[in-house]
């Protein structure tokens, strides 16, 4: 199984696309979306296009993102969902299969503890993915610790 993992945001996205073969999984590809200091429609294409690259150059089998939580800073979160919305649509244009993890999921999963800090989760995306050095900016890490989530979650049943 191959996932992408999605860290929104409109300035930049992280994204990591991992492989799940039986229980081992492995990197692919990682790295970041970034959009100039332009209108939002505009960011908003570029999110969109490159969230499609993507999904044309891996044929990812899902996609999984971090479910939004309301912030103290109401434009931030808004902006975030915008981005968040392109994401999808890109999704859908392309027929794959999406999933969205809360944070406390995501580090429950990757670090055995819903409440780790980023250095914690960090840490573990570069373990459990054999990385020589931790994956920066912390947008790619929360990515690939996103899609690592899904991994190991994608056919429990939800509750």
């Amino acid at each position: 199984m191959l996932i992408l993992g999605i860290d929104p945001g409109l300035e930049s996205v992280g994204y990591g696309v991992i492989r799940k073969v039986g229980s081992r999984i492995e990197a692919v590809d990682f790295g970041l979306i970034k959009t100039p200091r332009v209108l939002i429609p505009e960011r908003l294409k570029l999110i969109h296009d490159g969230v499609v690259e993507l999904i044309e150059k891996h044929h990812p089998d899902a996609m999984a993102t971090e479910r939004l939580l309301f912030t103290k800073n109401v434009t931030t979160a808004m902006d975030v969902a915008k981005a968040l919305g392109t994401i999808l649509l890109a999704a859908a244009d392309t027929g794959i299969e999406w999933a969205e993890y809360s944070p406390p999921e995501i580090k429950l999963s990757v670090v055995g503890n819903g409440r780790a800090d980023k250095k914690q989760v960090t840490f573990m995306v570069r373990r459990l993915l054999a990385l020589k050095e931790d994956p920066k900016p912390d947008d790619v890490a929360d990515a690939l610790a996103i899609a690592i989530c899904h991994a190991f979650r994608a056919n429990m049943p939800k509750v």
